[in-house]
């Protein structure tokens, strides 16, 4: 992989990584053009994606701590709550990850455009609903609540659904507050991926690729720098309601990638 590919390949994830058109399929999409296949593909993915999760760790740096503090008061408090939430959330991609690790891996080679594409078509479906079927009475998010919305999460690891895009209508569809459903879907998952990429570096994986250092690096700090405008960026969009136009873009991109591109 040359450094501008993964400058290009790294700012598309930095972009998509929030907003809720699917970054996994934007990468796959761009590899795919790239002739970039096989694990090498898999080792760029799973940095890029480390480094929006700092993006994500530096814009809730504050409520994090919030979070941490609550924690270490070692008592049943707001923050502690919250925290048992996220980790009901993590419940149903935890089960993915143990048991369908493999499978899951078999779509990111990419020669899989017309699941990209068809996933994307889902993706654009979802986010239509949150804007034709809105629900009046916003409210707090429960524990089932974060477990269904964990389900959204677990069905996000195929390349083409967008994990914030079904995370958060998920959430807006079963009626929780718009201030906090978008919080919530970024918070959720810090842990999940922190925890993949710590299991590459122990088990050595990473080690193997074939990806010159000058490349990763560059990889890296374009997704980082993109993803903390486009977090900041999502926050603002889903507080005004506007997801239907990223439903209309996935309807396009999904289309494009089927029709054209597998």
């Amino acid at each position: 992989m040359e450094w501008f590919e993964a400058l290009v390949l790294g700012l598309i994830q930095g972009l998509t990584e929030f907003l809720p058109v699917s970054s996994s399929a934007h990468l796959e999409i761009g590899k795919a053009l790239f002739g970039i296949k096989g694990e090498e593909n898999l080792y760029f993915s799973i940095l890029v994606h480390g480094a929006t999760v700092l993006s994500t760790i530096i814009v809730f740096h504050k409520e994090i701590l919030k979070l941490l503090s609550g924690l270490f008061k070692f008592r049943y408090n707001e923050e502690t709550r919250y925290i048992f939430k996220i980790a009901v959330s993590m419940i149903p991609v935890l089960i993915v990850g143990v048991l369908f690790k493999d499978f899951v891996e078999n779509f990111f080679d990419g020669e899989n455009l017309i699941v990209v594409g068809s996933m994307l078509l889902i993706t654009a479906l979802l986010l239509a609903f949150t804007f034709f079927f809105k629900r009046k009475n916003q409210r707090e998010i429960s524990y089932l609540d974060a477990f269904i919305i964990g389900i959204a999460q677990a069905f996000a690891v195929l390349p083409g659904l967008s994990r914030s895009g079904s995370t958060i209508a998920t959430g807006l569809l079963i009626g929780n507050k718009k201030t906090e459903i978008a919080k919530f879907s970024f918070l959720m998952v810090l842990v999940p991926i922190l925890g993949e990429n710590l299991l590459e570096l122990v088990g050595g994986n990473l080690a193997q690729n074939s990806i010159p250092a000058t490349s990763l690096l560059i990889g890296f700090l374009s997704a980082f720098l993109s993803g903390l405008l486009a977090c900041k960026l999502m926050i603002n969009i889903v507080n005004k309601g506007k997801l239907i136009w990223f439903a209309v873009y996935c309807l396009v991109a999904g289309l494009v990638s089927i029709l054209f591109l597998s």
